[in-house]
Formats: C-alpha cells, sequence, structure tokens
C-alpha cells in the first residue's frame, strides 16, 4: 500500500476518543508532523473546559483560525499534516477545509458509555467527563458530501490507522 505523505488529516471527535493516540500513529506510519489541537486552546478555554463549562462558537473562534493557519501553511509547503481537532460541527469542519479543499477527516465514533470510561481513565486531562454530553449534543457528524471516514473506536488503534491509510 502506497502512503500519500501530502495528505492533510483531520482526525476528529468527541474528547476522550483517541483523537491524539490515533492521530500520532498515522503521522508516525504517514511519516508527516502531527498537531495536538488541544495546544492551541487559549488559556481562558482551558479554564472555562476545566470548570465543566461548554465553550461556545466565539470561545472556539480563535482556535479554529489558528488550526486553519496550519493546514494552510502545510498545504502550500506541499507537505503532509495530522492535526487532532473535534471539529464538531459542519461550519467548523467548512472553516478548516477552506485552507485545504483537500483536507480529510477521520471520524472516530463509538458509543458514549466507552468514551466515557476512556475519559475517565485519564490522567492529568482537563476536559472533564461532564462536558461529554454537550459534546455528543454539539457534534454534526461527517456528512456525505464531505471528504473522510467515520471509525469504530472500539476496534484496535492499529486497526483503525490501517483503515485511515486505505482511504
Amino acid at each position: 500500500m502506497q502512503k500519500n505523505t501530502q495528505t492533510r488529516w483531520v482526525v476528529m471527535g468527541v474528547s476522550g476518543c483517541g483523537k491524539s493516540s490515533i492521530g500520532l500513529q498515522l503521522a508516525g506510519a504517514l511519516q508527516v508532523p502531527f498537531l495536538e489541537g488541544d495546544t492551541y486552546h487559549s488559556y481562558a478555554n482551558v479554564a472555562k473546559m476545566t470548570a465543566g463549562v461548554p465553550l461556545t462558537d466565539a470561545d472556539r473562534a480563535d482556535w479554529l483560525l489558528a488550526l486553519h493557519k496550519e493546514i494552510r501553511d502545510a498545504r502550500l509547503k506541499q507537505t503532509g499534516l495530522v492535526l487532532s481537532c473535534s471539529s464538531l460541527k459542519r461550519r467548523y469542519r467548512d472553516l478548516l477545509r477552506s485552507a485545504d479543499p483537500e483536507l480529510r477527516f477521520a471520524h472516530l465514533a463509538g458509543p458514549r458509555e466507552l468514551i466515557a470510561e476512556r475519559m475517565a481513565a485519564r490522567k492529568e486531562h482537563y476536559m472533564p467527563t461532564t462536558l461529554l454530553d454537550s459534546q455528543l449534543a454539539t457534534l454534526e457528524p461527517l456528512q456525505d458530501d464531505e471528504a473522510g471516514l467515520v471509525l469504530d473506536i472500539a476496534e484496535p488503534p492499529a486497526q483503525l490507522v490501517q483503515q485511515i491509510l486505505r482511504t
């Protein structure tokens, strides 16, 4: 299987679905940079989430613009990239895609119970399990006209990465 090292991917989904883990493995397989989207959040955003307060569209605006810039820069350099970013709403994905019309999304999806279990097991992460329901309510799944695929997080991570590489 030939790897496309110029493809730019966003690994998306609610908190706790494995975006960072899968994103790191995918970037390693493609031998491209991995960007952890959470590190682009402002201190104020992290403080809100830590306190159990869901972010608003206004809270996410600067964060999404920073990620847009990273995607655009990779496209202009004609280099691949893997970015972890919740991308919960279609309009967020549309904004990111405006930086690169060829941008692809890997949506990590699974049952609430499994995601909550994974969130509870994480150490030293600011996102509390109490925000899971608001994220699930906000989530707009990939639509047929969006380049990407939906993956079942119950599958082993290595298998998920292989599914992404086959597309």
